[in-house]
């Protein structure tokens, strides 16, 4: 099996104390190698989820059976949009644990594939009921979006009011459920709205999980200018005036070589033409030619 580098400062200790449990079932070899694998899963999975997913791979393939690491494949997968690949990870890794921790992100892999009525059911399903207020929140994000992709604006919206919406509270799925929002308000042509509610999303975002600021700048009428590139236009016109000017010198510089040339042909041919005179032969008359008549 073809391994992927892994740095020496991962030690696979760095997992979750609950997936450890997990990897207790494997010989201790092979434990540390999938751990150390799920590391670089989670490391790489938000700026190279290319990455992550060849290593999820690699321990799909050492540790099939462990839940832990079906669900790490469904994640990378998810995060590839590879969603047909990502909803049978998770369904395996639910089989295996009974959990419905999942439950929400399997309906959202459902609208990846193009199935947002299938997403819908499952918001309406009693496994719903059984999720943390995380968990719910999420699921609440999920069918508002189903909504919105068969074209039911007003009741996506509807679907976002509630009672962690309306909270003075920042919980960490505060900044997503505000901006989810106002982004469906602004598609509704409710401006003013949509306005206050991404104002809402920038106070709740401390680790700036959305755009909410660059959203709410552009309702603003707010324009971001990048210094680097004027810069760049203020030099430009400096820079092709100094190119015309030397376009121009060397210009000059091929006329008066054209002109010496010139002069240096003209004194050649003045030159030929004296060497011409000074070797032209005499004739001279016969003796037998008859002098001219006076």
């Amino acid at each position: 099996m073809k391994r992927l580098p892994i740095p020496d400062d991962v030690t696979g200790e760095e997992i979750d104390a609950d997936v450890r449990q997990e990897l207790q079932s494997l010989p201790k070899g092979l434990a540390e190698d999938v751990s150390r694998n799920l590391v670089m899963v989670a490391r790489l999975i938000d700026e190279d989820p290319e990455g992550a997913y060849a290593y999820s791979k690699i321990a799909l393939r050492l540790a099939s059976r462990v839940a832990a690491v079906r669900e790490a494949a469904g994640f990378a997968a998810y995060a590839n949009q590879k969603y047909s690949e990502a909803l049978a990870e998770f369904r395996a890794a639910r089989r295996m644990t009974g959990n419905v921790d999942l439950w929400p992100v399997m309906a959202d892999c459902e609208r990846g594939l193009g199935r947002p009525e299938k997403a819908l059911d499952m918001a309406g399903a009693p496994e719903v009921h059984k999720l943390d207020k995380a968990g719910q929140v999420e699921m609440r994000l999920v069918a508002a979006g189903a909504r919105r992709d068969i074209g039911q604006l007003d009741a996506a919206i509807v679907t976002l009011q509630s009672p962690e919406l309306a909270s003075n509270s920042v919980q960490p799925w505060t900044a997503r459920l505000r901006y989810a929002y106002a982004d469906a308000l602004l598609a509704a042509g409710r401006e003013d709205e949509a306005r206050e509610w991404f104002a809402k999303a920038v106070e709740s975002d401390k680790d700036g999980s959305t755009d909410a600021s660059d959203r709410l700048a552009e309702l603003d009428g707010v324009e971001f200018v990048d210094a680097l590139v004027e810069d760049e236009d203020e030099v430009a016109p400096e820079a092709e005036a100094e190119d015309e000017a030397e376009d121009e010198s060397e210009t000059a510089t091929d006329a008066e070589a054209d002109t010496d040339t010139e002069v240096e042909t003209e004194v050649d041919d003045e030159d030929d033409i004296v060497e011409a005179e000074r070797t032209k032969p005499v004739v001279e008359a016969d003796d037998d030619d008859e002098a001219p008549r006076g």
